[in-house]
């Protein structure tokens, strides 16, 4: 009952802010008259959550003693407001005493605690409530707007310290339940697997709370990797993807996607020039995309504040496995005060990037530009120096992945030019070694596959076959703006039933047998029919 009537005392003006007078008596009363509860008031509140000026300054007080080492009793805190001159204004030895009687234990001083967080958390709301509507009747710009009130509220969540000091038996208990599970299923990927054998052989798939720098120079195959592997996840590993692309839009997205997965040339897509065998594949692949979990944001999402925004939605709603955003330089910071420097600016993105990866607890692939330096040394393999406008950006990734191709330089030899291998370079690996994986590059369908006989070995093993009583494809959902789901147009022309077979297409040389697809779309044997 006594509960109860701390929990729910508010003034009768409900312009007055939520507190309760009681609940700040109840908490400084335990602090003074046991040890233990003194420890865990100075570790979750501060001398704003009070509402009471007089509670304020004693639990200033409070604290400074307790920083000093100095135990929490009656006579301490008597002496250091006295000393202070404040022991008059906060009502002298008499509201002291008051307060160690208050109540008789300090049994119930953590429900003391959270009414006094809560209260104070109200507060800080209705305090942002009104500056967001200050701030609204202004001559401000609606981006603007929204991203001050998104800020001004996760704002007010960040301040909740929901980590605190743990005993390493407990990180020691988790990790070894975690080497447990990898003994016991040796082989299998733990993270969002990549699709590239060699890279996931390394790391084991891209880690939670992970943010996945991949960079190149334009025109490498930055946006062809990261589809890639997006493809990879969702639509062959089942994952829950989400797509930030501030460079193509969703229709682009969709053609590339569709056009790799099938193994059809794009140019002959674009052109309206497919035969029979790619028309089937095209349907058989987009049927295969329109079931799998992606989310598409097509650049409506500049800053990192509204693309984390909207990927708490995301992941709320729908779930969210990994997210990729396309890329770091067409990206603005969220406030003015950072895009007066554009390194800060970028620094202030990484880190807002990493801390939204731990937050969601995903992998985050965030592709980005390299500057020409590389392009000025006799070896044009990127190294960690070429990343433009470096700051933080070396700092903050956990994984750093480079692109190099290369047929994109005249001054190589020409059998290399040729050879079509697109190594993909683990310039930076946080949670393991750093080492270079070869792949071919099939620019006609937009695609990193692998050279690796196991690898392709394996993938013909899991291939699947789309059932031709499978459910109707519901289409690729796509964030907009205002964050609601809409559909992409349905594919109006498809068969009701149509073969899973991908199949190269006449005009491109068939590729030997080590080079299929990361992705294939039929059966083991039906693939193996394609390159007789």
């Amino acid at each position: 009952m006594e509960n109860k009537k701390l929990a729910s005392k508010k003034a009768k003006d409900p312009r007055v802010m939520p507190h309760s007078i009681e609940a700040e008596q109840c908490v400084l009363g335990c602090a003074f008259i046991d040890q233990d509860a003194s420890f865990g008031v100075m570790s979750a509140l501060k001398e704003s959550d009070f509402y009471s000026e007089t509670h304020k300054i004693i639990f200033e007080s409070m604290y400074k003693v307790f920083s000093s080492n100095t135990p929490i009793d009656f006579v301490t805190i008597t002496e250091h407001l006295e000393k202070t001159g404040n022991l008059e204004s906060v009502g002298g030895i008499d509201y002291l005493t008051t307060l160690t009687n208050v109540v008789p234990s300090a049994s119930n001083f953590q429900h003391y605690v959270d009414i006094v967080k809560n209260n104070s958390v109200l507060r800080q709301l209705i305090g942002a409530g009104q500056d967001i509507i200050n701030k609204s009747y202004g001559d401000v710009d609606m981006e603007d707007a929204l991203t001050f009130a998104e800020e001004n509220i996760f704002r007010i969540g960040d301040k909740d310290d929901r980590g605190g000091l743990t005993h390493i038996n407990v990180a020691v208990n988790n990790t070894i339940a975690n080497f447990e599970e990898l003994q016991n299923n040796k082989g299998s990927i733990r993270g969002v697997p990549s699709g590239i054998y060699g890279l996931d052989k390394i790391t084991n798939g891209f880690q939670k709370g992970a943010l996945i720098l991949i960079a190149a120079r334009p025109g490498c195959g930055k946006t062809s990797l990261g589809m890639n592997m997006i493809n990879h996840a969702a639509v062959k590993c089942g994952k829950k993807c989400a797509i930030f692309s501030l460079e193509m839009s969703k229709e682009e997205i969709a053609a590339r996607s569709i056009c790799s997965l099938a193994y059809v040339d794009m140019g002959n897509a674009l052109k309206g020039e497919m035969n029979d065998k790619e028309w089937k594949a095209v349907l058989a692949a987009s049927k295969r995309l329109s079931e799998a979990n992606i989310y598409i944001d097509e650049g409506f999402s500049k800053s990192p504040v509204d693309i984390l925004s909207k990927c708490r939605k995301l992941k709320r709603e729908k779930g969210l496995d990994i997210l990729m955003i396309d890329y770091l330089q067409l990206m603005q910071g969220s406030t003015a005060k950072s895009q007066e420097n554009r390194t800060q600016e970028i620094s202030d993105i990484t880190r807002t990037l990493k801390m939204a990866a731990r937050e969601l607890e995903i992998p985050i692939i965030l592709l980005s530009q390299l500057s020409r330096q590389s392009e000025t040394r006799k070896d044009h393999r990127p190294i960690l120096s070429d990343l433009r406008e470096s700051g933080s950006i070396e700092q903050d990734a956990d994984m750093v992945l480079f692109i190099y191709r290369a047929d994109m330089y005249n001054d190589v030899p020409e059998a290399e030019r040729e050879a079509g291998i697109a190594e993909i370079i683990i310039a930076k690996n946080r949670a393991g070694k750093c080492d270079t994986i070869k792949t071919k590059w099939v620019g006609s369908i937009t695609s990193f596959l692998n050279l690796d006989k196991d690898a392709n070995a394996q993938s013909l093993e899991e291939t699947a076959p789309v059932p031709h009583d499978a459910p109707p494809s519901k289409p690729v959902e796509v964030l907009q703006e205002d964050e609601e789901l809409i559909p992409l147009p349905e594919e109006s022309s498809a068969p009701a039933e149509v073969p899973s077979v991908p199949v190269a297409s006449e005009e491109i040389p068939p590729p030997d047998i080590d080079d299929i697809p990361m992705m294939p779309l039929g059966e083991a044997d039906e693939l193996l029919d394609i390159f007789e």
